[in-house]
């Protein structure tokens, strides 16, 4: 199995466990070892579903605050599964650099299109554009978010 298939694999299983651990405020360690006994890891980026899904936990306040800028609404009014995708994608475009950011935006249009209500996709991308515009100016001189 390709990384790419594996990445996609964890970025899908970090949805089920920041919702879960946003709305039921389980135990994050509790969480990730029901979702290892449920799914097989070997065809997931454990690496990447461990870090991102820690790296959030340890410092939510942090990660929402760098995409809160960019939301046409208030945090709360907020749906849980389009929380946790730019949970997931604005950590990944600040801490993980060596995923490009338009597989980072890629990525997360594609669970918000699977997992998220109507339209939520469109949201996501229009507040990655601005998290993307801010903390990887570098990155985008080599190539628009807007205009691929």
């Amino acid at each position: 199995m390709s990384l790419l298939r594996k990445r996609q694999k964890a970025r899908r299983l970090l949805v089920q466990a920041l919702y879960s651990w946003d709305l039921a405020g389980d135990n994050a360690g509790s969480i990730e070892t029901h979702l290892r006994s449920e799914n097989d890891f070997a065809k997931v980026d454990s690496e990447l579903f461990h870090s991102i899904f820690l790296g959030v936990v340890n410092d939510v306040a942090r990660v929402d605050g760098a995409y809160e800028p960019y939301l046409d609404r208030d945090q709360h009014q907020l749906d849980p599964i389009s929380k946790a995708i730019l949970r997931i994608s604005t950590f990944e475009l600040v801490n993980r650099i060596d995923v490009p950011f338009k597989v980072v935006i890629n990525e997360a249009i594609n669970l918000a299109k699977t997992f998220g209500p109507a339209d939520a996709f469109k949201f996501v991308n229009a507040v990655l554009e601005g998290v993307a515009e801010n903390f990887r100016g570098p990155e985008l001189l080599k190539g628009s978010v807007r205009g691929g």
